[in-house]
């Protein structure tokens, strides 16, 4: 089934060349079935490579879904044209009083920050408390993982001597997850952070479930009993070059970055990467839409609470 956007957003191009089915609104309008509608806060500073990223994987499942972008109003974005997000996205002022079936909330390049000096953090606690009563199940990444398990259990961050950044070796420790049906034994995901959650803070929690974890990244998902909150501390989204993109850019930054590791074939930054963690960035977010959004979100959306 495909994946709704607006017809003009330049991830409609590139996935239709990809082979993904993007329905646009026209057509969709014209169908009598119920599509899922998931929101997507987007704080990354690359929007559109994000935008196209999350799409991609939302779009290759058996489900329709329909995408919402938001933006907040609090933070005006640098690296994307005023034009583009005029026309994409919505403030949470004009999304506030809709239900979703879905919410994703993306990582944001303001780690080494304290929650409460980033310039959007009022709002972002706002949106965070609203979707206890208007999403069905919310999905955080990276950065935003963190944030939400600040704001909604009181779990700290806390700085890492150095960047993590590479491709990590991952292990499900949760028996039978079904966020991670499927899953191999040994699964790869992509990290980039400065910071990190403590497992033993997060065991402390009875409400939330670890459920997969990295003996050098460490903490990767973990969900509360529902799974109305999931937290997914990497990058399952990222493509081939979003880490020798951030690499480089780093590197011109003069920030004398290490080459990320266990990403570059022998740690030559002049070769191309080889992409290990598609299929299981595929699966968690089928997973996630399958299990956790479509299978127990009710028919009517207004029911959501």
């Amino acid at each position: 089934m495909p994946i709704k956007i607006p017809n003009k957003l330049p991830a409609s191009k590139v996935l239709a060349g990809e082979n993904i089915f993007v329905m646009d609104e026209t057509r969709a309008s014209s169908q009598d079935i119920r599509p899922l509608q998931i929101g997507i806060l987007n704080l990354m500073p690359t929007k559109i490579t994000t935008e196209t990223q999350l799409a991609r994987l939302l779009g290759n499942t058996p489900l329709q879904v329909e995408v919402e972008l938001i933006q907040v109003s609090s933070h005006k974005s640098k690296n994307t044209s005023k034009e583009h997000m005029l026309a994409f996205y919505k403030t949470f002022d004009e999304i506030k009083d809709r239900n979703f079936d879905g919410f994703i909330i993306t990582g944001a390049p303001v780690e080494t920050l304290e929650f409460e000096e980033v310039d959007y953090w009022e709002e972002l606690c706002e949106i965070m408390e609203w979707t206890k009563t208007h999403v069905h199940s919310t999905f955080h990444i990276c950065w935003g993982a963190q944030a939400a398990l600040y704001y909604h259990h009181g779990i700290k961050k806390y700085p890492l001597e150095k960047k993590l950044s590479g491709i990590y070796k991952h292990t499900v420790t949760y028996k039978n997850p079904m966020l991670l049906r499927g899953f191999d034994d040994v699964f790869h995901v992509p990290h980039s952070r400065h910071t990190t959650v403590k497992i033993e803070d997060i065991k402390k929690c009875k409400e939330i479930k670890i459920l997969a974890c990295s003996d050098k990244a460490g903490l990767y998902a973990a969900a509360t009993n529902k799974g109305r909150q999931i937290f997914i501390t990497g990058h399952s989204e990222y493509d081939r070059d979003t880490l020798k993109n951030e690499y480089l850019r780093d590197l011109q930054a003069g920030l004398n970055p290490d080459i990320p590791e266990n990403y570059f074939p022998d740690d030559d930054p002049e070769k191309e990467p080889i992409v290990s963690w598609r299929g299981h960035a595929n699966l968690i977010y089928s997973n996630w839409l399958n299990y956790f959004v479509y299978q127990s979100t009710p028919y009517d959306i207004s029911e959501i609470k």
